[in-house]
Order: C-alpha cells, then sequence, then structure tokens
C-alpha cells in the first residue's frame, strides 16, 4: 500500500458548462514527489481538471483538494506552493531571462539578491546558464520554455502544473527538454500533474498515467517503474494500451499487464 501523503484529491467531482458535462463523476489522487500525466483525446476533460487544479474554475458537484484547499475558494493558500507551465512560454519581452526566472521569487517578497541568486542557479539546472542576460526574442522556441520551466520550478513549489509544455516543440528539443525535467522533478522530488497529448511524453516522465474519456472519467490507469522504462517491450505495450484507451477502447488488464488499479 503507497502510505505517501496525497497533494490532490478529487472526490466525485462534476463539471458542467450549459448542457455540456466536462467531467462527470471523476475521483483521482496525486501523491507527494509523483508525478501524473493525463492523456485523452480533445474534449475529455483534461484542461478542465487543470483548471480545478488552479483555482480558475470551480466544481459543481464533489470535492478538489490541493495540498488542503479548495483552490478556488482560497487560492491564496497556494502562494509559493503551486507553479504552473503552459503550452506557451508567456515569458515577459522586456525582461532578461534571468529577470523572467526571478520574477515569482520578487512577487512572493523574496530579498533581491536571493531572488538573483536562485534565478541563475535554476537557469543552470536547465542548462541554461550562459543565457542568463539574454531577451526571449534572443532564444530558441526550447531555450525560451526551458526559462518557463525554471520560473515553475525556482519558487520551490510542493506542485507544479503543465499544461501541454513540450507540445510546441520539435521532436528533437521536446525529447530532450523532458528528459532532463523530469531528472530535475525526481532529483528535488517535486509533485507534478501535466497533460499532454503525446503518449511518448506521458510514458517518459510519469509515474503513472490516467487516460481520461468524456466526459473526464478514467478509463486506463498505468503505473510506470524505472525498470520498466528500460524494458523496450514492456513499453511498446504500454504504448498500445494507452492508444487503444484514448481511441475509445478499453484494453482489457491481463496476469502479466503492467496495468496498475
Amino acid at each position: 500500500m503507497n502510505t505517501a501523503v496525497s497533494i490532490i484529491e478529487l472526490r466525485d467531482v462534476s463539471k458542467r458548462f450549459g448542457s455540456h458535462t466536462a467531467i462527470d463523476h471523476l475521483s483521482m489522487v496525486v501523491r507527494e514527489a509523483e508525478t501524473v500525466a493525463l492523456l485523452g483525446q480533445t474534449g475529455a476533460g483534461k484542461s478542465t481538471v487543470m483548471s480545478l487544479l488552479m483555482g480558475t474554475s470551480s466544481a459543481d458537484e464533489g470535492s478538489v483538494q490541493v495540498a488542503g484547499v479548495d483552490p478556488a475558494v482560497d487560492f491564496t493558500a497556494l502562494r509559493g506552493k503551486l507553479s504552473v507551465s503552459f503550452q506557451t512560454d508567456r515569458l515577459l519581452p522586456w525582461r532578461t531571462a534571468r529577470e523572467n526566472v526571478e520574477l515569482g521569487l520578487l512577487l512572493l517578497k523574496r530579498p533581491k539578491a536571493e531572488a538573483r541568486q536562485r534565478a541563475q542557479e535554476w537557469l543552470e539546472r536547465v542548462k541554461l546558464g550562459d543565457a542568463a542576460h539574454k531577451y526571449p526574442s534572443e532564444l530558441s522556441g526550447g531555450m525560451r520554455q526551458r526559462v518557463s520551466l525554471a520560473r515553475a520550478l525556482a519558487v520551490d513549489p510542493a506542485l507544479v502544473l503543465l499544461d501541454e509544455s513540450f507540445s510546441q516543440l520539435d521532436h528533437v528539443t521536446s525529447q530532450t527538454l523532458r528528459r532532463d525535467f523530469a531528472e530535475i522533478v525526481r532529483e528535488q522530488r517535486k509533485t507534478c500533474v501535466f497533460v499532454t497529448h503525446r503518449i511518448e511524453d506521458a510514458l517518459e516522465i510519469a509515474d503513472r498515467i490516467l487516460v481520461l474519456a468524456a466526459p473526464a472519467r478514467v478509463c486506463l490507469e498505468l503505473a510506470i517503474s524505472a525498470e520498466q522504462r528500460q524494458d523496450a517491450q514492456c513499453m511498446a505495450h504500454m504504448h498500445r494500451q494507452v492508444e487503444r484507451a484514448i481511441g475509445g477502447e478499453v484494453p482489457l488488464a491481463s496476469p502479466t499487464s503492467p496495468t496498475h488499479h
């Protein structure tokens, strides 16, 4: 039994927009230091789940708890505990890479010298230490996304949310960045939830994959270990399972299946 502390708990959550049901009695738990991927077709409710976690939307029914609070009710309690990185980097063009990274720290009233030092340290961790004085217009797409991730992690959040953060990048850049990100979050023992439409992203980064079917409900759950990642046959089997689930055909678990419930 996993006794790790739960950082996120959705209990029997439903969300409607007019006559459209985006989420229908969804329950899910994300534990401390766990990385969970949300996959599913367009309209499966992935973005709505992220909105609930960010506090930009509230549930019509059920309970949403993030680090012990409902983010839609008391988002200020999550300041410094939750960071978000989006599909677009959202960097301020008039600030250098380092100034963009230190922004969150300054908003949290950290001393300027401390913010600058931490920003530089995080740029080095994402392999951009030499680009600290460059402006976003001088950086490639992959470099800008690294700055965005450094900004999200620099405030030392308990939880990191990634909303399609790798999807705008080419395959090689995306692959390199997600590997580096996975290494950092495991080293720092961060809790992470990320939305992606790429099965490869989920298989490479996540400790657990939740495939959502519309309206948002978990139709497949897979746990992935470091050992399984080294087994090409196992990974190919998981890839096929996720493909079938996203396509609407929920695979049946077998005694040798890596499916986790």
